[in-house]
């Protein structure tokens, strides 16, 4: 049976967001929590162990091919972009250097939304520049939830940026974030939004949202 699947998307500042969302977060809510976090291409990520700390689910670094389980945690590793099909995930190994920026959080939202529309949640906490809004749209879109960090983001950009875009359904500190999740998971018929659009076949291209 699917279950929720959240992408949860930082760069700078994210480690300690993430972190007090772990600390806060029931580990037996049955959905699955994938971080994209932009880390230095050529730097070992010292990310698993350090996360490891905040929970008592498994917190696993992600090697393609990795099969999404719940009330499980996956990190994405360096130098990759991250996708995910049936409940697989897909690395692209070294990132390309022709691309323009580097999107790993819109690359693995949109993927999410196409792939589990309803089950699918993003989350974009600290960070500077855009990257998230554009994932977020897609997750709304496909009529998931989205979540970002309020005022207490160490670097506001990435979540204010997704404010200002229209794209947010809850704008919550990372505790906040993490209460958030539990009651989405607990009533999600009582909260399914009124206004959500299913995609229509016509919009099916959800990975056209990143092209404009």
């Amino acid at each position: 049976k699917a279950f929720p699947i959240v992408g949860i998307g930082a760069s700078a500042g994210g480690l300690e967001a993430m972190s007090e969302l772990l600390q806060a977060l029931e580990p037996d809510l049955g959905m699955a929590y994938v971080f994209i976090s932009h880390l230095a291409p050529d730097q070992e990520s010292l990310l698993p162990e350090l996360l490891r700390k905040h929970t008592p689910m498994p917190v696993l670094k992600v090697e393609n091919g990795t099969v999404v389980k719940a009330d499980h945690v996956y990190v994405i590793p360096p130098n990759a972009t991250m996708g995910i099909v049936d409940g697989v995930l897909t690395l692209k190994q070294p990132r390309s250097t022709t691309e323009k920026g580097f999107h790993p959080v819109n690359t693995f939202l949109v993927d999410l939304a196409e792939s589990y529309q309803m089950d699918a949640v993003g989350v974009v906490l600290s960070g500077t520049a855009t990257d998230g809004t554009l994932g977020l749209k897609a997750v709304r879109a496909g009529g998931g939830w989205t979540l970002a960090q309020d005022d207490s983001a160490k670097f506001k950009d990435m979540p204010q940026n997704a404010q200002e875009a229209g794209v947010v359904d809850f704008i919550l500190s990372p505790e906040g974030i993490a209460r958030q999740l539990a009651e989405l998971r607990r009533h999600p018929v009582v909260m399914r939004k009124a206004n959500a659009k299913p995609v229509d076949a016509g919009t099916s291209g959800l990975q056209d949202i990143l092209v404009h």
